[in-house]
């Protein structure tokens, strides 16, 4: 991670932002919506073993499936769970290169939780930063905690939680920390 931040403009109708990653490279974040499952599915199949696991921890399967879909896309509403993808320039279109989500928990609607995905060649670029602070200005009215299990040898996600808030930490065995945020006010 560098010491730059993510430059952003804030987008117009809440859905669009154009942006330049921390190493200059062009991007646009844009809310997740319904019709992104091949997307999802295609982002997916393209992260290696080790980036799935980051992601989904110790179940990470081997293909999103249509109950994992219905649950990553279906259940967005963009109000209790804000998720944003995150498109790269591929010639005259754009490619998914990240994906991130944020779901307010019931029980507590003062806390969320966070999850981000950045394809393997887009990782160190800023990506996950700027997936991170995306759902931090999209995130549920009334969230000021987030929480999220990460493992333990993922300085890049560790380091993109800090730049959020103050961040408490427990291991919770298995080479995982159980990490919840406290965000700048």
């Amino acid at each position: 991670m560098t010491g730059r931040r993510v430059r952003t403009r804030k987008p117009r109708d809440g859905a669009t932002a154009e942006i330049r990653l921390t190493d200059g490279t062009p991007a646009r974040l844009r809310d997740l919506v319904g019709t992104d499952r091949q997307a999802l599915q295609d982002l997916y199949a393209e992260l290696s073993l080790g980036s799935r696991h980051n992601r989904f921890q110790a179940a990470a399967p081997r293909r999103l499936t249509e109950p994992m879909l219905d649950r990553l896309v279906d259940d967005v509403d963009q109000r209790d769970h804000v998720a944003v993808l995150l498109l790269a320039p591929a010639g005259r279109d754009e490619t998914p290169v990240g994906v991130g989500r944020m779901i307010r928990y019931a029980e507590d609607p003062t806390t969320a939780d966070i999850a981000l995905a950045v394809a393997d060649n887009w990782q160190g670029r800023g990506a996950g930063s700027a997936l991170a602070h995306a759902l931090v200005a999209r995130r549920p009215v009334g969230v000021v905690r987030l929480v999220t299990v990460v493992s333990a040898d993922n300085s890049a996600s560790l380091a993109t939680l800090a730049a959020l808030g103050v961040v408490d930490r427990i291991a919770a065995g298995g080479g995982q920390y159980d990490v919840t945020v406290t965000l700048k006010a």
